[in-house]
């Protein structure tokens, strides 16, 4: 955690050299509460770079290029002992990106629409160990949990990920290291729970209910 008396250490991971570079402007603008001590391309760079700058904070995009994603990143870095505590800044707002980026170790989830007192409130915050999530996917989360319909789980999310990536039967299991039953299995359960019996209908579904995220 970061020292009370000093600024927090941001370490920003984004691809797009613009959005770094808009970025440090913003938080370089009030250097009593933060310092930018490092940036990172990639997921192999951002482990290089936290390694050596010992950060507080990282400000982690989940969209890296071509390569491993933010959530392969967020694993990568075995976060241990709240060190370095992950802020997710994102695009994306979907349950399932979400559900992933926290089970990976992420501190928090902030969307790059976010204005900027909310970012440095959000930075502070998850120096301090607090969970920040942007009011937008709190509202999400909270619709998710006060359901009074059938909620997906984390694996039938992850299975409707797959569904949306073209991925059949084998090659789900084969994926999840389960049976072709437990994706069958999977399958019936995503379908009675979204109302439909197709794998393009559920896709759809999902889609259009912000579960996952067009491929």
């Amino acid at each position: 955690m970061a020292d009370s008396d000093g600024p927090v250490r941001v370490v920003l991971v984004d691809d797009h050299p613009v959005v770094r570079a808009g970025l440090r402007a913003l938080l370089d603008g009030r250097p009593a509460e933060v310092v930018v001590v490092g940036e990172a391309v990639d997921a192999a760079s951002a482990r290089e770079t936290i390694h050596a700058t010992d950060p507080d904070v990282v400000l982690m995009d989940l969209n890296l290029g071509t390569g491993p994603g933010g959530i392969a990143a967020i694993r990568a870095l075995e976060v241990r002992d709240g060190r370095p505590r992950v802020l997710v800044l994102t695009t994306y707002r979907t349950e399932a990106d979400v559900l992933d980026a926290m089970d990976a170790g992420a501190a928090g989830y902030l969307l790059k629409d976010a204005p900027p007192d909310e970012l440095f409130r959000a930075v502070r915050a998850t120096a301090r160990g607090e969970t920040v999530l942007s009011p937008a996917v709190a509202a999400m989360m909270v619709r998710r949990a006060s359901s009074p319909g059938p909620v997906m789980t984390a694996r039938e999310v992850e299975i409707l990920g797959l569904l949306a990536e073209g991925l059949g039967n084998k090659e789900m299991a084969r994926r999840l290291l389960v049976s072709e039953a437990t994706v069958k299995s999977h399958l019936t359960h995503v379908y009675a729970k979204l109302g439909v019996d197709s794998r393009a209908g559920a896709v759809a579904r999902a889609i259009e209910q912000r579960i996952i995220r067009p491929v």
